[in-house]
């Protein structure tokens, strides 16, 4: 108990006094293990745990992923995606509103992040919703709430770190199980929008024209063309997520600066730095963290956890909300990665207890945490959005309360229906 009690002391002080998470994670791990071995040991033992933990092949989707979503952040894709929307939805009330999450779902289902979507998505959506007279916080908190739905809809980069803590549950499995929850997720908030744009009469977009339509969508096509590519051939077998991965970038290099041609040439180099740079922070979260998980493990921390909780209830519908709530906890202050793969070990065989499979309780944790990217105080989501709508945290977060309050209500069909997350992948034979 002591080796757990340092680790629990260094991390807090580090993580609370501004030290970079994947620092704060390792220095806590080499804290615990100098309570029982000599520093060169412990030093030893660390980076062996660091490098094992990136020993793993599918880990190479993350930086092939990483790269597709700037090449489409930067190509047009986001642009081309808000207009499509705006055929769809941008003749309701809150019309704009209502584009901007389904630009969000539609970005997230081919970019993978959350925070490129807070980015790109906002980024456009703002000015134009200011013009049309949204309230800048409203507009801002429509943006926050959407972003996340990119990492339920796959692909996903965190479903790749799952897989990994959880000790091998089926990537495609994983993209397949979070359709479904990210599509209600989007539907919610739409409910959130439709609640608000009566309550403000808000305005109503303008009338696209068939043929207007007609050529907004068909621009949008070879965007959208991504999805089939990448998932039709997981699910056909053509290809593993981790070769989809390389090959998403082939296909958005071609999209973005050769056919669209939103990118020179001259300016690949500024991006492919941006995304080694961005892979070598999530790679490093992975390995100090496979490495505190390891720590963690040695120190019996799991097992006290496990019987912890089991002493607290024998009742799976409270002991559900019981890790709801202590997710949704880890989520205000750690970034997803570590947080994936620190807890993942420790939650999952208390819910296995209970008959919760890996793939579900990948998508409630994953819910979870995606909540989080929207919380204070190290929500990136929260502070994207803010940031493109020129606005602040206190502002915003009294607008954002319905949609917190709707996307709690999906978490928790998510939690006991398990019908939600694993029936799309057992129809398609994963």
């Amino acid at each position: 108990m002591t080796e757990a009690l340092i680790l629990s002391l260094v991390f807090a002080v580090l993580l609370f006094a501004g030290v970079p998470i994947s620092f704060a994670i390792g220095t806590a791990a080499l804290a615990a293990l100098l309570m029982s071995l000599d520093p060169a040991a412990a030093t030893t033992v660390v980076a062996q745990r660091l490098a094992t933990g990136l020993d793993s092949f599918a880990l190479l989707a993350i930086p092939f992923f990483i790269l597709s979503g700037q090449l489409m952040n930067r190509g047009g894709i986001a642009r081309r995606l808000i207009d499509l929307a705006k055929v769809v939805v941008g003749r309701l009330p809150g019309g704009l509103a209502y584009v901007n999450v389904l630009g969000s779902m539609l970005f997230g289902s081919i970019s993978g992040s959350a925070v490129a979507a807070a980015a790109a998505i906002g980024g456009t959506m703002a000015p134009m919703m200011k013009r049309e007279g949204y309230d800048r916080e409203f507009s801002a908190a429509v943006n926050i709430a959407a972003a996340p739905i990119g990492l339920l809809i796959p692909p996903s980069n965190i479903m790749v770190v799952y897989s990994l803590a959880s000790g091998g549950v089926s990537i495609a499995a994983l993209f397949l199980a979070g359709y479904v929850p990210g599509i209600l997720l989007g539907l919610a908030l739409m409910g959130v929008v439709a609640v608000v744009a009566k309550r403000k009469n808000l305005p109503v977009g303008d009338r696209i024209g068939l043929s207007e339509g007609a050529r907004i969508t068909l621009a949008a096509l070879p965007s959208l063309f991504l999805v089939l590519l990448v998932m039709g051939g997981i699910i056909l077998g053509w290809f593993t997520p981790t070769e989809a991965s390389a090959i998403a970038v082939a296909y958005t290099f071609v999209l973005s600066v050769v056919i669209y041609g939103e990118i020179p040439w001259r300016e690949l180099p500024g991006l492919l730095t941006d995304a080694a740079a961005t892979t070598a922070i999530v790679l490093l979260l992975v390995g100090t963290s496979m490495g505190m998980s390891w720590v963690m493990s040695s120190a019996n921390i799991p097992q006290a956890v496990t019987e912890t909780l089991l002493a607290l209830t024998d009742n799976k519908i409270l002991l559900l909300l019981i890790i709801n709530v202590l997710l949704l906890v880890v989520g205000t202050f750690m970034d997803m990665t570590p947080a994936v793969l620190i807890f993942t070990p420790i939650l999952l065989p208390i819910v296995a207890k209970f008959g919760m499979t890996p793939l579900h309780f990948g998508m409630v944790l994953i819910f979870n945490l995606c909540i989080g990217l929207c919380t204070p105080p190290v929500g990136s989501c929260l502070f994207v959005g803010c940031g493109v709508a020129g606005t602040t945290i206190a502002k915003v977060w009294r607008p954002l309360l319905p949609f917190f309050f709707a996307m709690l209500v999906v978490l928790l069909l998510v939690t006991y229906w398990p019908a939600l997350s694993t029936a799309l992948p057992k129809a398609l034979g994963f």
